[in-house]
């Protein structure tokens, strides 16, 4: 149904985008279609703050096809019977309104306290980080592998699950693997990682070659839902087969950002690490070596930080 509406190797042809699953409610339900608006998570949890209906940010609107860019909705989306549902878009961190009298006397808010529109958790973590620059990046190990870089170009294609959010007047281009954390969580424990990796000589690369899934899948560098985890052979030495999993998911990583070269970005220059991961100081230095580039923790890790940054831009910017 998507991909009969909006361009070839579009972000929103994912099965997993927000207009699909804008359109499967849309064909499912036969009633309530008057009132309905389309509300991201985040903009909900903001409703609850300045109660105002229909506003989202062009972060999270990106997936349901409003076109950063030209900072519009595209006409193929608006010819559709389901645009009436889709919200109006500002920029992230712009000033909805104050907040409701209710929830500032409750929590005690200042009476000029405002509400600022947000953007996605993953965006507010790479602001966190402090990549300010075209060429920086920053790498979200948590669960999964999530890359980020800060380019001059945008880049869009559904083919390899890469896409473009804008920041400012740049584009963080980007995508995220089903390799990392889970796939070492199956099989070690958090003291055996710790404890493993302490035995791993970061300097000597591997000779195991692995691509380490939790399961059936990737999206990213390579969009194959087919693809099987390979995870042996298995040495007899744990600590030889935790150095071969966390090198092979730097190759990953490796070629992620080498493909985010060669679709246009901005080529990456450095690397700033969040999430668990970020903590695994032997992982740090194999992904270092494996990517040729410098690579350390961020300084500051939760995307809590980054929003709080957001927010205090907005209100400058519009209250000075």
């Amino acid at each position: 149904m998507v991909k009969s509406i909006a361009p070839e190797n579009h972000t929103v042809c994912s099965s997993s985008s927000t207009l699909c699953k804008l359109i499967s409610w849309w064909n499912s339900h036969h009633s309530d279609k008057e009132s309905a608006i389309l509300q991201h998570q985040a903009d909900w949890l903001l409703w609850l703050l300045h109660g105002k209906f229909g506003v989202t940010d062009y972060n999270n609107a990106l997936k349901v096809g409003y076109d950063p860019e030209t900072d519009s909705y595209p006409s193929w989306l608006l010819s559709q019977p389901y645009c009436r549902l889709l919200p109006s878009v500002k920029a992230p961190g712009t000033p909805i309104g104050f907040i409701k009298e209710d929830i500032r006397v409750k929590y005690g808010f200042p009476k000029d306290c405002v509400v600022c529109t947000g953007t996605t958790d993953s965006i507010a973590a790479f602001l966190a980080a402090g990549a300010t620059q075209p060429g920086k990046a920053v790498t979200s190990l948590g669960s999964t592998l999530a890359v980020k870089l800060l380019s001059t170009c945008r880049i869009e294609d559904a083919r390899f699950g890469v896409y473009s959010h804008r920041l400012d007047d740049q584009w963080l281009v980007g995508g995220a693997s089903n390799t990392g954390g889970a796939v070492l969580k199956q099989i070690f424990t958090d003291d055996q990682l710790e404890q493993l990796s302490k035995e791993i000589n970061p300097s000597e690369p591997s000779p195991l070659d692995y691509y380490p899934l939790p399961d059936i899948g990737e999206r990213f560098p390579v969009a194959d839902p087919k693809m099987e985890p390979r995870l042996h052979p298995r040495p007899e030495n744990d600590a030889e087969y935790l150095h071969g999993i966390l090198e092979s998911i730097a190759r990953i990583e490796a070629k992620a950002y080498l493909l985010l070269k060669d679709l246009g970005a901005t080529e990456a220059q450095e690397v700033f690490t969040a999430g668990g991961g970020a903590k695994n100081k032997q992982w740090i230095k194999i992904r270092e070596r494996v990517l040729g580039l410098p690579v350390s923790r961020a300084l500051q890790t939760q995307a809590a930080y980054g929003a709080a940054l957001l927010a205090l831009k907005g209100v400058q910017h519009n209250y000075q």
